[in-house]
């Protein structure tokens, strides 16, 4: 996210994934059978995949290969 090149869109998408996970209540209440668990495990996924797509392949396989050899140099 705090890459300069990441589009603004992908950032926004993903500080509300973030955002929904941090929240004290769901927007579709648990007790409400099967939709209430699933929200979860369904609107955050999604916000991030979309994010992910919107970031240019190039930006994430840079850094892909600088976390790699953060890895091996520990």
């Amino acid at each position: 996210m705090r890459d300069d090149r990441t589009p603004l869109l992908a950032k926004i998408l993903l500080g509300i994934a973030i955002g929904y996970l941090l929240m004290p209540f769901d927007l579709i209440p648990d007790f409400i059978p099967v939709i209430g668990q699933l929200d979860d495990i369904i609107i955050v996924p999604l916000l991030f995949y979309s994010a992910i797509k919107i970031i240019p392949e190039n930006i994430i396989e840079e850094h892909r290969i600088s976390l790699t050899e953060d890895k091996n140099f520990q």
